[in-house]
């Protein structure tokens, strides 16, 4: 039996068909990121509702066309990389960049955008507008550029600078879903298979694991089983606890005195399990993100360790979207 929220009544859209990350203007949380955009409309999707996936999908082509000539200047003139120069991962509803500064290097915020446009595409959800093979044409002279398989970039976490096996996977990803719109020189999925297996199943120099390695296994889909079988092990072993999944063992995002324990990361380890047919793990990681919720029916971004106090970013449209996936 299915339960939860509708996504309708937990993710709040605004008239351009883009999602805010949450519910809560005071963190900041009302803004768009592209990341959080593509992992809310799988949900939808889930649902059959391909039309808002669409749209979300064509209003942020609509922002990457608006900034093309930071693109360009990218593909022309790749040195210096400087954090100003990168497609921003997060916009004002109305499709701007946030001026302030933070890690804002996040390559695979790109990956997973381009990666969604190919699959859309060849599942007949999404069609491209006119201009729209242009400019996913520039992504992909973008990410050449920057030789997004050895940038060392902020991560799906926004935090230090180093090359992210999340990160180039969803790059690869991106990649291979878009070779029948547009040209993809063979060698950058070379570069990038070629960095995943040599950094693999580290996230990074610094990260024996992290919670953003589930990607490679579910979206993408870039790992060989053994990768896949050696990511599972070390996040269930090390980054499960109670309310939710460690991002990675010593975060000091909402820590108090204890990691924070995010509530998605449950529901995409039962994404996985589903996948896999291991009915037994689906069910006890679905259990488990079912008695995340809070009192409101809403799961929030995160736990305080080891307590049952959540942060105010609640509902996340990215929990919440991940629910959904691994309830249908």
């Amino acid at each position: 039996m299915k339960e939860g929220p509708e996504m309708a009544m937990s993710t709040s859209i605004y008239p351009n068909g883009l999602f805010a990350a949450a519910n809560s203007a005071a963190t900041g949380y009302h803004r768009v990121w592209i990341r959080d955009n593509i992992y809310t409309l799988l949900g939808y999707e889930s649902k059959g509702d391909s039309a808002t996936a669409e749209r979300a999908l064509h209003a942020l082509l609509d922002i990457l066309k608006k900034h093309a000539y930071k693109i360009d200047w990218m593909i022309k003139e790749p040195h210096p990389k400087h954090k100003h120069r990168y497609i921003h991962p997060r916009y004002d509803p109305n499709g701007n960049e946030v001026p302030e500064e933070w890690g804002n290097k996040q390559n695979d915020a790109i990956g997973a955008l381009i990666w969604k446009i190919g699959d859309a595409h060849k599942k007949g959800n999404l069609t491209l507008r006119d201009g729209d093979a242009a400019i996913l044409q520039k992504i992909v002279d973008y990410l050449a550029a920057i030789e997004y398989w050895k940038d060392a970039d902020n991560g799906m976490w926004e935090e230090n600078e180093e090359v992210h096996a999340s990160s180039v996977g969803a790059c690869l990803a991106g990649l291979l879903a878009v070779q029948h719109l547009v040209h993809v020189p063979l060698h950058l999925i070379a570069h990038g298979e070629h960095t995943l297996r040599k950094l693999l199943p580290r996230e990074s120099l610094t990260k024996e694991t992290d919670l953003a390695l589930l990607s490679l296994i579910y979206p993408y889909n870039v790992v060989t089983p053994n990768e896949r079988d050696a990511i599972l092990k070390d996040v269930e072993e090390k980054l499960v606890r109670e309310k939710g999944v460690l991002r990675y063992i010593g975060d000091c995002y909402y820590n108090n005195g204890r990691e924070a324990e995010w509530t998605m990361g449950l529901c995409w380890l039962a994404i996985i399990y589903k996948q896999l047919g291991n009915t037994k793990k689906h069910k006890e990681f679905l259990n488990k993100a079912r008695a995340a919720f809070n009192m409101n029916g809403e799961l929030p971004e995160l736990y305080f360790g080891g307590t049952n106090e959540h942060n105010e970013n609640t509902p996340l449209a990215w929990a919440m979207s991940l629910w959904t996936v691994a309830n249908e």
